[in-house]
């Protein structure tokens, strides 16, 4: 059995095993560090012989309450008029619920209720989190960290590392253009092996984190196998969160929904520039975003390949406003010009409360803050985007973990492109129109029962 891990990838998923399962306290005693909870998960832990309707609070400390689904703080004297009943938003006071209700269409986010809510332990809690972080710690700080370090080995007398390891990039140089590792990324539906095969607990850390939001995948529509499609996601986000729980990983069962499907991840090709991080994402069945790559893929003899492509890009992550819905699709057109060469179909994909997990300062269009996200993202392709969440040991604090928001990823019905080899701007334009239409009607579908007032509108840039 053969893996798409390279050296790297296989000494970094060495030192990143998730931490252990079980924390051990003296009897009687709390944890020796707890990380309390979001406030849009339940904070309280109920004794086994405390009456339905009461809770402690936090830690054990009385007086704390409850937090509901939107992150608004439930005050523990609502909880009193629940006595007798189970713990269920739906069950609280209707002057209650309405006031959350209220308050979460007036901020504009997300105010679906979870279904069946159920108490958490505390271990259960502090996983997730810590699996949600771990997951933004190597998104963001893995590829600088090894390059930095790989600078300062070749001035010790472990040089040879770094010597050693720009060979192996210098060798697999064409690999993320190729496709990536073709047949050998955990992405992979195959018989070739993927990640949680060698590294069970690996599975079980990106279940944590898919619970810590959480994420679900809907499907609204068959994708037959002896077809190739090009699913375009939206919105880009932050970090891209859900489209990695849900296409790179099994937690949610995409191999499930949509069996003997290939797919596979494109993303900024910069990032396959970064020593060891290259290995680490192309272990997850990612790709390079270039039309080499896209157009390797699609040209495959092997029916079933389904390429993501995050069609906003970096410009669009500047618009990850929490409550609002833009996207830079208006003038992008490649993704259709690549499926009338290939004849794949497109399928819009749309993920509700992707843009609600972080809070992000924006600026003005013509502000000179803009002028400057707008020129780097120019000259390294990625947006220098001020954001936030909740703190690691805190949720009242501010941090890199994201703030717990459900996250529902929708799956539209496919548009079927027939195979022009040389497509005129004429049908370029027709299908982009196609397209656009398609992901509004998806989005007028489903945004009032993932929560969205009924006024929320799509907006195209």
């Amino acid at each position: 059995m053969q893996s798409g891990l390279g050296p790297s990838g296989w000494a970094i998923c060495l030192l990143l095993q998730p931490f252990p399962h079980k924390i051990f306290t003296a009897p009687g005693r709390r944890p020796r560090w707890h990380i309390p909870y979001p406030a849009s998960q339940p904070q309280a832990v109920a004794s086994p012989d405390q009456p339905i309707g009461e809770v402690h609070g936090k830690c054990g400390e009385p007086g704390d309450g409850w937090g509901s689904e939107h992150g608004l703080h439930i005050h523990r004297r609502s909880l009193e008029a629940t006595r007798g009943s189970s713990l269920r938003p739906e069950r609280l006071p209707a002057s209650s619920l309405g006031a959350l209700l209220a308050e979460g269409e007036h901020l504009g986010v997300s105010t679906a209720l979870l279904p069946s809510p159920t108490m958490k332990t505390l271990q259960k809690q502090q996983l997730e989190v810590l699996s949600t972080y771990k997951y933004v710690f190597c998104f963001l700080f893995m590829g600088p960290f090894f390059s930095l370090l790989g600078v300062f080995l070749l001035f010790t007398s472990l040089w040879w590392l770094s010597v050693l390891h720009a060979v192996w990039l210098f060798l697999d140089w064409d690999i993320p253009y190729q496709g990536e590792r073709l047949n050998k990324g955990p992405g992979r539906r195959g018989d070739k092996g993927c990640l949680w095969e060698f590294f069970p607990h690996t599975y079980v850390l990106w279940k944590h984190m898919r619970d810590y939001f959480p994420i679900k995948l809907i499907k609204t529509a068959e994708l037959p196998s002896n077809w190739s499609y090009a699913l375009v996601t939206h919105p880009h986000g932050i970090l891209g969160i859900r489209v990695f729980c849900n296409f790179c990983t099994e937690v949610t069962g995409s191999s499930q929904q949509f069996p003997r499907l290939w797919f596979s991840l494109a993303i900024l090709n910069s990032l396959f520039y970064l020593p060891v991080y290259q290995d680490y994402v192309m272990s997850y069945g990612t790709c390079s975003v270039n039309h080499q790559s896209l157009e390797f893929i699609l040209s495959q003899p092997q029916l079933g390949q389904a390429v993501l492509i995050l069609v906003g890009g970096a410009h669009e992550a500047l618009h990850a406003i929490p409550g609002e819905h833009c996207l830079t699709l208006r003038n992008r057109k490649g993704f259709v010009r690549l499926a009338l060469r290939h004849g794949t179909s497109l399928v819009p994909v749309y993920s509700f409360g992707e843009n609600d997990i972080f809070r992000v300062k924006a600026f003005a269009p013509d502000s000179w803050q803009r002028l400057f996200q707008v020129t780097i993202k120019k000259v390294v392709g990625i947006s220098p985007s001020i954001f936030w969440g909740r703190g690691l040991f805190s949720a009242k604090s501010w941090g890199l973990v994201p703030l717990a928001r459900l996250i529902t990823t929708v799956m539209g019905r496919p548009i079927l492109v027939p195979q022009c080899r040389q497509p005129t701007e004429e049908q370029v334009d027709h299908y982009h129109m196609l397209y656009m239409k398609a992901l509004e009607q998806l989005f007028e579908e489903h945004k009032e029962s993932c929560g969205l007032p009924a006024s929320t509108r799509l907006t195209f840039i």
